[in-house]
């Protein structure tokens, strides 16, 4: 099974660390931390990409519009970015179902 991380999940989630770093919010630690992993490439280990899988329907009520009220990108738009952004959801969910069907 091909646990590599998608060039989209990368640049995704050095957005959302540009984005975190410029404006100081949207995140935590832990998404932060992710966020590096999913940015600096290579692959990722089966227990791993359950955790990304797992953030997205916990978090997909919150705000996920690019801009919030004051003009500056929401933090849920920065958050979901941390995490992989759409794409990180597409392949972490995908990969999960597989890794479901071989175990």
């Amino acid at each position: 099974m091909n646990l590599e991380i998608p060039k989209a999940v990368q640049a995704n989630a050095e957005r959302g660390l540009k984005l975190r770093e410029e404006h100081g919010f949207g995140g935590t630690k832990v998404g932060e931390t992710t966020a590096k992993v999913l940015a600096a490439g290579g692959t990722v280990t089966a227990r791993k990409v359950r955790h990304i899988a797992r953030y997205f329907p916990r978090h997909a009520h919150d705000n996920l519009d690019q801009t919030g009220k004051s003009g500056l990108p929401s933090r849920g738009y920065i958050a979901w970015l941390l995490w992989g952004g759409d794409a990180g959801r597409t392949w972490s969910e995908g990969l999960v179902d597989q890794l479901e069907k071989t175990e």
